[in-house]
């Protein structure tokens, strides 16, 4: 089930906590609602819990890379279980990382590497969610 149309809710996922404050307050300041997880297994129990009470998020996004938790590859696997047509964008801090570059195999529908800017957090979502 989609999100209310008078909310624009995104799902950040990041195991790293200065990473997600910051990016929560970017994310802010582009008109979002943001909800956190810290590993791919809390942001799949949010996301459940979110779609069962029909406040689904526009978009996630999910670290590919988190050292004694749940990864983002695993976790959208899940999230895709609950809602096929979830819109994942993978991040991550290595700039090598195969889905960074080749999200879409992935089943990401856009990627964004670490640190990013305003502007590419921006149009990494206007693509996604044409906002």
């Amino acid at each position: 089930m989609p999100a209310r149309s008078d909310e624009r809710r995104i799902l950040l996922m990041d195991d790293d906590e200065m990473v997600r404050r910051v990016v929560r307050r970017m994310l802010e300041k582009l008109g979002y609602i943001v909800e956190e997880a810290r590993e791919g297994g809390e942001a799949v129990e949010l996301f459940r819990n979110a779609v069962a009470a029909g406040r689904s998020f526009v978009a996630v996004m999910l670290d590919l890379v988190v050292p004694g938790g749940m990864g983002g590859k695993e976790a959208l696997r899940l999230l895709q279980e609950i809602d096929p047509s979830v819109r994942a964008i993978a991040s991550s801090g290595y700039s090598d990382d195969v889905s960074i570059t080749q999200a879409e195999q992935s089943g990401f529908r856009g990627a964004i590497g670490k640190p990013y800017r305003l502007d590419e957090l921006r149009r990494t979502l206007a693509k996604l969610v044409g906002a």
